[in-house]
């Protein structure tokens, strides 16, 4: 029995009484050199409201705040009281992090932010060596390229990473329309996500397959 369990995969369902919102490095001194950086806060902010609706637990970091600034203020971290915590190392499992974490009895986090390739990525591979479930907002993380986000994006996957978006996250924690603060859910997913560019950045290898066989000499 044990060896058939073994091949089961994890399916990464979420139950909200065990999941926690990440949100990381969302600073002022990023606002002008990160892809997409408006759109991603944005969406950030759209999971923030949906955890606070649900009354689930928010954490965000900052990644040396002396020098990077703050979080930019449309998150919306200070008028909701999530707990903000400077960092230094790359990864957000700080010591008060982790203590939440197992205060709250949490095994899933959906997880947000910037880098995708440095604070998100380190983020997520201690996550999920301490046997945590991650699930990584794509439409609400992103790098100062294209090809580190999207690089970025692949190597969490092939770790064991949950690759999804934000609609998808908060309707998976409601689990339908009968769920008591759904009509609060919708108005916030009501407006689709703003477009951060991954469409086209997934279309790209298969417009540039066609180019180069449209292109390739004739035998």
């Amino acid at each position: 029995m044990s060896s058939v369990l073994a091949t089961i995969p994890k399916l990464g369902k979420l139950v909200p009484k065990s999941t926690c919102l990440f949100l990381c490095d969302l600073q002022e001194k990023f606002r002008n050199s990160i892809q997409y950086f408006p759109q991603i806060v944005g969406v950030s902010n759209r999971l923030l409201r949906a955890f606070k609706v649900l009354e689930l637990p928010i954490v965000a970091t900052e990644q040396y705040p002396k020098g990077l600034g703050q979080t930019v203020p449309e998150l919306g971290v200070a008028e909701n009281d999530v707990p903000v915590f400077d960092k230094t190392k790359f990864s957000m499992c700080l010591p008060p992090i982790q203590e939440i974490i197992k205060d709250k009895e949490i095994k899933s986090v959906i997880l947000c932010g910037i880098e995708a390739h440095v604070c998100v990525q380190q983020t997520a591979l201690d996550l999920m060596e301490s046997g945590m479930d991650v699930h990584v907002v794509v439409d609400a993380c992103s790098s100062r390229s294209m090809v580190d986000r999207m690089y970025a994006f692949e190597r969490m996957r092939h770790s064991g990473a949950f690759l999804t978006t934000s609609e998808a996250v908060i309707l998976g924690l409601a689990g339908g329309s009968s769920h008591p603060s759904f009509k609060q859910l919708q108005k916030i997913i009501w407006e689709s996500a703003p477009d951060t560019g991954l469409l086209a950045a997934r279309q790209q290898p298969l417009v540039t397959a066609i180019t180069e066989s449209v292109n390739a000499p004739k035998l």
